[in-house]
């Protein structure tokens, strides 16, 4: 999630968990700082565009390391402000803070590899978006009640903390819904693969994506009012050329962290590798060029994500179900 969630998020936790125990602004601070933590690992570079992209929420976002980490700033905390007695609450807090920071990135579809260093794997939900204004607001309301009425702060973090959590079982039970209403009326029997994940901002507007042999579908549906079969629209892809490079280090890369949901065309003597995963209408994320020899580092494409124009689409189609 973005950074404003996960600061809320973390000094929400700290906030209920700590109680009356500290002033609240001491809660909610250190609450923001280690909810943040995680997420540092942007500023280090793991050599190319690739390999920062599936590097990010990797060892900083693994379980056991962040709870093996709690302990170590819990004594921090008790130790500058001189509150060895409540070490042990600072520990469960912290802990709480820093391990809901990647569960709630496994909500988002980007892939967060929670079980390292046991697996590599990156996991993602994809119930709702990088930024989503109806999870972080109830949270941020909380922690302005809190820090305003410093009287009601548990009881003011409890009640964000639960209307957040609300909002992410009603994404995932949309989600689970609308995946089961197209596996029930996919466009083509032999789809290989299917992705069901939230347009940007809402959890209304749905984008659905089905990958095949020879190309992939997209189509979206609308939970305001979706009374007709989903409307796919097919782009092709040459499956030899997947095939041909399916060993190519930065290919293999991408398709294991996208787990299959990727596109490969050929473009002035290299190849354009693109996650389909994150965006809309063919306007995506993360694309990226490499040479077909791996001879040098994959470099990110400028970024052509037009947000604008995304979200300017998105309120013609919600509107057009009135």
């Amino acid at each position: 999630m973005d950074s404003l969630s996960q600061i809320c998020l973390g000094a929400g936790v700290a906030t209920l968990v700590m109680g009356r125990k500290v002033p609240v602004k001491q809660a909610v601070v250190w609450g923001a700082v280690a909810g943040t933590l995680p997420d540092l690992d942007v500023l280090f570079s793991s050599g190319d565009a690739i390999a920062n992209m599936v590097s990010h929420r990797s060892n900083s976002h693994a379980l056991l390391y962040l709870a093996l980490f709690s302990p170590v700033l819990a004594w921090l905390i008790s130790a500058v402000h001189r509150q060895s007695a409540l070490f042990l609450r600072w520990w469960l807090a912290i802990a709480l803070v820093l391990i809901t920071h990647p569960l709630l990135d496994v909500m988002t579809i980007y892939g967060t590899r929670l079980g390292l260093p046991f697996t590599d794997t990156p996991f993602g939900v994809g119930s709702i978006f990088i930024i989503d204004p109806l999870y972080t607001l109830p949270l941020l309301g909380a922690l302005v009640i809190a820090l305003l009425r410093p009287q009601w702060s548990s009881k003011a973090a409890a009640y964000g903390l639960g209307l957040s959590s609300v909002y992410l079982f009603w994404s995932v039970a949309a989600q689970q819904s609308i995946t089961a209403t197209v596996q029930a009326e996919l466009p083509e029997p032999a789809a290989e693969a299917v992705l069901v994940t939230p347009t940007p901002f809402n959890t209304l507007l749905w984008r659905v994506l089905v990958m095949t042999e020879h190309g992939y579908y997209e189509g979206f549906y609308n939970i305001l009012g979706q009374s007709a079969a989903i409307e796919y629209q097919f782009f092709p892809q040459d499956s030899l050329l997947k095939t041909r490079y399916a060993n190519h280090p930065d290919v293999a890369r991408i398709a294991a962290f996208s787990h299959g949901f990727y596109s490969l065309q050929s473009q002035d003597n290299k190849l354009v590798l693109t996650d389909l995963r994150m965006g809309l209408r063919q306007n995506y994320a993360f694309s990226f060029l490499v040479t077909p020899d791996a001879s040098s580092p994959a470099t990110a494409l400028p970024r052509a994500y037009d947000m604008g124009t995304t979200v300017r689409w998105m309120q013609q189609q919600l509107v057009a179900a009135d």
